[in-house]
């Protein structure tokens, strides 16, 4: 680091020293510059206890206590020249203990302060114009486990550093800041650096430790409506089995949303839907050409009044001219996770695939011939 001297527009480097060398105290001099300049740290903080003992069952002491402009509660520890080995693990041992505090408590603790350190002053009205509120009632203190670490020291151990960006990586907001101490013949300066995370990566952890909540809550809703899925489908097939369905004696129970059984036409199955909010029974005609789908579903559809007599409703005839695939469906609506439904939407299914098999049986049948027989014919003339 270096003093500009802009009379003679030359630099003059400063020297670095250690805290010791300059009689400097945790305690007496970084805690107090820090108590009385908490914005060194880079954003607007709200200190509201040094020194602070209030745990139930043990007489440990936290540095500094803070709040930020969220309401989040900071705990903020202070070392001189080394970090030391076990700051990581006080500094959480103070976080959990400050956890569970009130928003009572909180107010309490900074009239404390106030009434100790700033001769008075009221605790109320200093956090109101500190979050920007009108009463007290619209502020959030300490929401959640939104608590956050802030370590500050000259030099950092590795065990330290590691600890720190482990909790990073595990969404907890933590910083180390290095302090460093420079003279200039009488004169005294401090170099405050956040150095973990560093300025220009904080915002990118932030948002990368964001995504990565949305994803693991994204896998365990995902895990949650696979089970769900599986246990539905088991019932359904123990259900089907009693009931005398054939169709799907050989299937297992999925995680998926479906259940497919082979129609007798290649690539063209039956297949059952379980959903949010509705059971579906269906006939999806996905061969490998498009142009067989189409054929295929135009075939049926010609049929339409005689199948939907055999089956004794309207189907909902799906061509999907903009997809490979085309569907005849039928569907009921239910509250698929309500389970006290379930049974009901299991008869239905059963009943409806039952109906549906009988309906297409005898033109698939058929329509399956001519589409070997068209088969053989393109495989002749190949030849």
């Amino acid at each position: 680091m270096f003093r500009v001297d802009r009379s003679q527009n030359r630099l003059s480097r400063l020297v670095q020293k250690r805290f010791s060398d300059l009689n400097l105290r945790e305690r007496d001099h970084l805690q107090e510059w820090l108590a009385n300049q908490p914005d060194a740290l880079g954003e607007e903080l709200l200190i509201i206890q040094k020194e602070f003992d209030g745990f139930t069952d043990t007489r440990e002491r936290l540095d500094l206590l803070a709040i930020d402009k969220d309401g989040n509660l900071v705990v903020i520890e202070n070392k001189l020249d080394d970090s030391g080995r076990d700051v990581t693990w006080q500094a959480l041992k103070y976080t959990a203990y400050v956890s569970s505090l009130t928003k009572t408590q909180i107010v309490d603790i900074y009239q404390q302060y106030l009434d100790r350190h700033e001769g008075g002053g009221n605790a109320v009205e200093r956090i109101c114009e500190f979050m920007g509120a009108e009463e007290l009632e619209e502020t959030v203190l300490n929401p959640g486990n939104d608590q956050r670490m802030i370590f500050i020291a000259a030099n950092f151990r590795r065990e330290v550093t590691a600890t720190v960006l482990w909790l990073l990586s595990r969404g907890i907001r933590a910083q180390c800041f290095k302090v460093v101490p420079y003279s200039f013949g009488e004169e005294l300066f401090i170099d405050v650096q956040q150095i973990i995370p560093t300025p220009e990566a904080a915002d990118y952890m932030i948002g990368m430790t964001s995504k990565g909540t949305d994803e693991k809550v994204t896998q365990n809703a995902q895990k949650k409506l696979q089970n769900i899925r599986a246990e539905f489908w088991t019932q359904a097939l123990d259900q089907l089995r009693a009931d005398g369905v054939v169709l799907f004696r050989n299937i297992n129970p999925t995680r998926d949303h479906w259940l497919s059984a082979g129609s007798g036409v290649g690539s063209c199955p039956y297949q059952m839907v379980f959903s949010r909010d509705e059971a579906r029974v269906e006939l999806n005609l996905q061969r490998m050409e498009t142009s067989e789908n189409k054929w295929l579903f135009d075939q049926l559809y010609m049929e339409k009044d005689r199948i939907e007599a055999a089956f004794g409703d309207s189907f909902d005839w799906r061509r999907m001219d903009d997809k490979k695939a085309s569907r005849i469906v039928y569907a009921k609506p239910f509250d698929g996770f309500d389970r006290e439904n379930w049974p009901a939407m299991i008869d239905w299914l059963s009943t409806h695939i039952r109906k549906l098999e009988t309906a297409m049986r005898e033109p698939l049948a058929r329509l399956n011939r001519s589409l070997r027989v068209s088969e053989t014919e393109q495989h002749e003339e190949a030849s």
